[in-house]
C-alpha cells in the first residue's frame, strides 16, 4: 500500500462532494428556512462553497494531509467529509450525508477505473482542483489557498515513477473495491450494470507511450527487425492522444474529474437507496489494527477546522439530497437498521472468573503501555481535541 494516496483521495472526494452540493444548492426545492420555501440566493450558495473550500485548503489541514500515512477506513473518511461539509452554514442529516458519500465514492471509482495509465490519476485530481478554483474565483484569498495546495501536490507527485503511481492506483482500487452503489447518471448512460458494477469499454485510445495492439515484431541480436506477425486485438484501438498538462494550468486532455452534474443536474439521485444500504453494507469481523492511530490523526486533521455553532440561535440551512420526505425517511430508517458495522453486546458481569481474566489482560496492556515509548495519554489527547471542536 502507498503512503502517498490519502491526499489524492481526499482532494478527489472533496471535489465530487462540491459538485453535488453546488448542483443541489441550485435545485428549486431547497427551503430557505422552516417557514419559507424557495431558492437559495446566489450569495448563500457562494458562502457555503467558500466556507467548505476554505476548510479543505487551509494550511494546517493540508500540512497534516500531505504527511505519509495510510488510507482511512470508509467510516473515518465519511466522518472527515461530514466535518468538512458542516464547516459552512449548511447542514445535512445522516441519510443525506450517506447519499452524498455514496455519490462521491462511485463517481471517483468510475474515474479511477477508466484511467488509461496510473499517472492519469493525477490529471483527474487536477481537473477537480481546476473546478474548485472556479467555484472561488470571486475570492482572491481562497484562490491563492487553492493555488498553494496545488503547488504542493505538484511538488509531491509530479516526479514519481510509474511504479509508484501504480501502487497509488492499486491502493485506491482496494479502498473502492467493495462499493457498488447504483447511480442514475451512470445507469441512464449504460455505464453501470444493475448490480452496481461499471461497464468498462476495452476499445479506444491506448495509454501514452503504448502501441496499438495487433502486431508482434521480432528482432535479431543486432537490433534489426527480421519478422512481423499480426493478430486480432479483439477491440477497436487507436493511437494515444497527446499527454495532458501536469502544471498549474493547461489542457488536462482527459474529461475524467470534471463536473458530470453540470449537464445532468436533474439526475443526481441514487436509485433504491434503502435497498442498497441493505445489499452493499456488510459487517466486518476483521479488526483494524491501525484504528487508534487513524483516529488520532483524524482528530489532528479536523482539529484545525472551524465548525459553526449549531447550538446558537441560527441553526443554519438544511439541505436534503432526497426528492421527497418519504424517501428521506426510508433511507434514514435503512441506515439506522443496517449500520456499517454490527454491534455485539456482551454481558460479562455475572462471570467472576471472566472478569478476573479481563482484569489480568488489562493489567498486561497497562504494563506494556507504560514500558513503551508511546505516551499513555494518546486517548486522552484525542478526547480533548474532540471536546474543543
Amino acid at each position: 500500500m502507498s503512503l502517498k494516496t490519502l491526499p489524492i483521495l481526499v482532494m478527489n472526494l472533496g471535489g465530487e462532494m462540491l459538485y453535488v452540493l453546488d448542483q443541489r444548492l441550485k435545485a428549486p426545492n431547497i427551503p430557505l428556512d422552516k417557514s419559507q420555501t424557495g431558492l437559495w440566493s446566489e450569495d448563500d450558495r457562494k458562502k457555503v462553497m467558500s466556507d467548505i473550500i476554505g476548510t479543505m485548503f487551509n494550511k494546517p489541514f493540508m500540512e497534516e494531509l500531505l504527511k505519509p500515512q495510510d488510507v482511512y477506513s470508509h467510516r473515518a473518511m465519511r466522518t472527515l467529509l461530514t466535518r468538512i461539509a458542516h464547516s459552512s452554514i449548511m447542514r445535512l442529516n445522516a441519510a443525506s450525508m450517506d447519499k452524498l458519500y455514496d455519490l462521491t465514492i462511485m463517481a471517483f471509482k468510475y474515474q479511477v477505473q477508466l484511467c488509461a495509465r496510473p499517472r492519469d490519476v493525477l490529471l483527474v485530481t487536477f481537473n477537480h482542483i481546476d473546478a474548485i478554483r472556479m467555484f472561488v474565483r470571486h475570492n482572491p484569498m481562497l484562490s491563492n489557498q487553492v493555488d498553494e495546495a496545488q503547488r504542493q501536490l505538484i511538488e509531491m507527485y509530479k516526479y514519481l515513477t510509474d511504479g509508484e503511481f501504480q501502487l497509488i492506483r492499486q491502493t485506491l482500487l482496494v479502498f473502492l473495491q467493495d462499493m457498488h452503489i447504483k447511480v442514475s447518471v451512470f445507469l441512464r448512460e449504460n455505464l453501470q450494470n444493475c448490480d452496481g458494477r461499471f461497464v468498462l469499454d476495452s476499445s479506444g485510445p491506448v495509454p501514452q507511450g503504448s502501441d496499438v495492439p495487433g502486431l508482434i515484431r521480432l528482432f535479431n541480436s543486432k537490433g534489426r527487425e527480421v519478422k512481423r506477425y499480426e493478430f486480432p486485438s479483439c477491440g477497436s484501438y487507436t493511437s494515444h492522444v497527446r499527454e495532458g498538462s501536469f502544471d498549474m494550468s493547461g489542457d488536462r486532455v482527459t474529461r475524467l474529474g470534471t463536473n458530470i452534474y453540470s449537464e445532468s443536474a436533474e439526475n443526481t439521485q441514487t436509485t433504491g437507496a434503502p435497498r442498497m444500504f441493505k445489499q452493499n453494507t456488510q459487517a466486518t469481523t476483521v479488526p483494524n489494527l491501525l484504528a487508534k492511530e487513524e483516529l488520532n490523526l483524524l482528530a489532528k486533521l479536523i482539529g484545525s477546522m472551524e465548525v459553526r455553532d449549531t447550538q446558537s440561535g441560527n441553526p443554519g440551512f438544511c439541505v436534503n439530497l432526497f426528492a421527497t420526505d418519504k424517501e428521506e425517511e426510508e433511507a434514514g430508517t435503512a441506515s439506522e437498521t443496517n449500520g456499517m458495522y454490527s454491534i455485539i453486546h456482551i454481558q460479562a458481569t455475572e462471570d467472576h472468573r471472566a472478569n478476573s481474566e479481563l482484569a489480568r489482560i488489562a493489567d498486561e496492556f497497562t504494563d506494556y503501555r507504560d514500558s513503551s515509548d508511546v505516551p499513555s495519554s494518546k486517548g486522552d489527547h484525542l478526547l480533548s481535541l474532540m471536546d474543543e471542536l
